[in-house]
């Protein structure tokens, strides 16, 4: 049986929001356009051709949000910064407005009794950046760092727990390699360059962190999955292996000091010719924790195609019923599969969930709405953790994607992953049953 104090007394209970997706009033007060910003203005980039507008309203509506988030007696609140209501140009003048929001959504947090968690980014570039050459550029390390180092001598006195970079192998890889993602470039050029760019900005943003907030708690956020071959076959050991390479251990390893993974993938050679003198060393931070997001598992098979990973996913709809509204394998058990991938590196000293969730379709009835099968899922997911917990991995918080609903990148807002439901017409929130349940499951 699930028990709260089966976690321990300090465990971190939370939601995850994001500034793009939750945010809206993207032409208010002063604020500067981010890539997504331009890339949702074409609505044929968008599933349904939805249109972003205000989407869940957060700017007008934050303290709203997070008494909801309070009431679900959560313990802490991450949200990410908006770095265009900051800095509109990406760089040089500050916004006052920008500045002064995100001190009332922290200063609400800590009324409400929610730790404050600050994202430093969450994709949303901003265009003047990208313009200059954005992630692909290496003059983006001196632009990070100049943001960076603002916003954690801003909001450093009230806030102790900072992720630098959020899913980075997501932004890169849909951003500059597959263009299916903002800023819609393509290539492996494009791609290894924005890579290590990112990675150093990911461990520098980091430094500056810990130059500015007296006893911060510092990590960053990596995308994961359970990656397994669809055989046993040798060619296709090796795709899973290559595609763990990218999934996994691309951003993870040079974190730690081990550069990047070229062992399996000796095509990431390539990167080698963006290297600087003693960049293999400034890619290494001492991070106090490695926040891991999972949310499927991928089967591979070898494949031509594309070069240097040589590896293909079977597409999840050809090997099981159970999909998510976005089509993607709901997979919970591959969560301890990925904790104890994680935990064998000895540089890993704490591990958080700092996001996972599962999107379904949500009916109202009678004013409310049953998602027995998100909770389903959030119940088989503690209860991995708890079977981790037991085997020694230090795991010490659960932050679930995502509180409200909201509007999910190119797909829309079709994907609902919140434990609040919102009508995206009136804004009306409306907590599910799983809400509910974590509402009575973490009560004090």
């Amino acid at each position: 049986m699930l028990n709260k104090e089966k976690f321990g007394s300090n465990f971190k209970w939370g939601t995850t929001i994001c500034a793009f997706q939750n945010e809206g009033w993207a032409n208010s007060d002063n604020k500067g356009q981010s890539i997504w910003d331009d890339f949702t203005s074409d609505a044929k980039n968008i599933k349904n051709n939805d249109a972003i507008n205000n989407a869940s309203n957060f700017y007008k509506d934050y303290e709203k949000d997070i008494r909801i988030a309070s009431s679900l007696n959560l313990n802490t609140f991450r949200f990410s910064l908006s770095w265009t209501r900051i800095f509109p140009n990406g760089k040089g003048e500050i916004n006052p407005e920008g500045v002064k929001f995100y001190h009332k959504v922290i200063d609400c947090c800590i009324e409400n009794n929610l730790e404050p968690w600050i994202t430093l980014y969450h994709w949303d570039l901003p265009k003047k950046l990208e313009e200059l050459g954005g992630w692909t550029t290496r003059s983006i390390i001196n632009w990070f760092s100049e943001y960076a180092n603002f916003c954690s001598n801003e909001y450093g006195e009230k806030v102790k727990h900072w992720i630098v970079l959020n899913e980075p192998m997501s932004f890169t890889g849909l951003g500059y390699f597959m263009g299916y993602h903002a800023p819609g470039k393509t290539g492996i050029s494009n791609f290894l360059k924005a890579a290590h760019h990112t990675a150093l900005c990911n461990a520098d943003g980091a430094r500056i962190i810990r130059k500015n907030v007296k006893n911060a708690i510092i990590g960053t956020a990596f995308s994961c999955s359970y990656v397994k071959p669809i055989n046993k076959s040798r060619l296709n050991k090796k795709s899973a292996q290559r595609v763990e390479v990218m999934l996994n251990r691309f951003y993870l390893e040079p974190t730690l000091g081990l550069g990047y993974p070229t062992d399996v993938m000796p095509g990431l050679n390539m990167i080698n010719r963006y290297f600087k003198d003693g960049d293999l060393e400034r890619l290494k931070f001492d991070f106090d924790f490695i926040g891991i997001q999972y949310y499927f598992r991928v089967v591979t098979k070898f494949s031509l195609f594309p070069p240097v990973l040589f590896a293909s996913e079977i597409e999840p709809k050809k090997r099981t019923r159970n999909l998510n509204t976005m089509g993607l394998e709901v997979y919970p058990q591959g969560l301890s599969k990925v904790l104890q991938f994680y935990n064998q590196y000895d540089g890993i000293k704490n591990i958080i969930i700092t996001e996972s969730g599962v999107c379904y379709d949500d009916h109202l009835t009678n004013g409310k709405i049953y998602d027995i099968k998100r909770l389903r899922y959030h119940r088989r997911m503690l209860k991995e953790i708890l079977k981790c917990k037991k085997k020694g991995i230090n795991i010490t918080g659960y932050f679930i994607w995502t509180l409200i609903d909201n509007f999910e990148w190119r797909e829309g807002f079709e994907p609902r992953f919140g434990l609040v439901h919102n009508n995206f017409e009136t804004q009306k929130r409306t907590i599910k049953y799983s809400g509910l349940w974590f509402r009575k499951f973490l009560r004090i």
